[in-house]
């Protein structure tokens, strides 16, 4: 049954000496499609690029990550709207919050939140979100939720779907993401030891899930440590399984169709 990996960086220099190598280990793991989120604006025209080397293989995002925007101007994001013109570009993303690092820009972060979730409504494509909380705080999932759901009541709100890519929880974030009409995506950390992935996850319904990598980062077990690859989605898989008590293909099956509907893949 084939798999799709809804997040990965593989553009990025860490695969080129064995690019073409990682993307046969993918197809014989079962992988279908990638999906390419960006970073800034050369990285979407990296993705571009592999979509034109591998049509039908690789798709496309267009964004500027919450860590980039810090330095962004109008031009960039400009940029970005253009590009969602391109028939690659599947997703606004990978946008959101990321309170971890620096909490300097964090009103420059909603702002361009706003407007990546403004232009996901127009152009009528999911988005794709990145969310990460200094240890013990639930601040940039807060900002987020309000921010999705003050967008949700605008125009043409009903739109507006998407991704909480890497999803970790906690559980009411779990319940806020369903109510927003978003689904989760999991990756290696659902497969880390005490991690408790799987804990937060126990209302989301089948329906709602895709599965990611992240690659190069977060391999899964035991690949902990080393460079993830998209052909490890399988692994996410199989713990998806395992945790909800289903059969591998049950979860291949309804996993890809979810992530084929989201991005109206063909």
């Amino acid at each position: 049954m084939p798999l799709i990996d809804t997040h990965a960086h593989v553009y990025l220099d860490r695969f080129d000496a064995d690019r073409d190598a990682m993307i046969e280990r993918a197809k014989a793991a079962g992988i279908t499609a990638v999906v390419l989120p960006a970073i800034d604006v050369p990285s979407i025209h990296a993705a571009l690029a592999l979509c034109e080397q591998y049509p039908g293989f690789f798709w496309a995002m267009a964004a500027l990550h919450p860590s980039e925007v810090k330095d962004a101007t109008d031009a960039d994001f400009a940029e970005v709207e253009a590009l969602c013109d391109r028939p690659e570009v599947v997703a606004v993303g990978e946008s959101g919050l990321d309170y971890y690092w620096d909490r300097s820009f964090n009103a420059k972060q909603q702002d361009y939140l706003r407007r990546h979730a403004r232009l996901a409504v127009k152009r009528d494509l999911p988005l794709i979100l990145h969310n990460r909380d200094q240890q013990g705080s639930d601040a940039a999932s807060l900002d987020l939720v309000d921010i999705l759901k003050e967008i949700k009541a605008g125009p043409g709100g009903e739109r507006l779907r998407g991704i909480f890519h890497c999803f970790g929880g906690p559980v009411w974030l779990a319940n806020d993401v369903l109510d927003l009409g978003f689904h989760v995506g999991l990756g290696g950390t659902l497969t880390f030891k005490n991690g408790g992935v799987p804990e937060t996850i126990e209302n989301v319904p089948l329906d709602r899930i895709v599965l990611e990598t992240d690659a190069p980062f977060l391999a899964p077990t035991p690949h902990r440590g080393k460079r993830n690859e998209p052909a490890y989605v399988r692994l996410v898989a199989e713990k998806l399984a395992e945790v909800r008590g289903l059969s591998i293909e049950e979860v291949e099956a309804a996993t890809t169709a979810n992530a084929r509907t989201l991005f109206d893949l063909h």
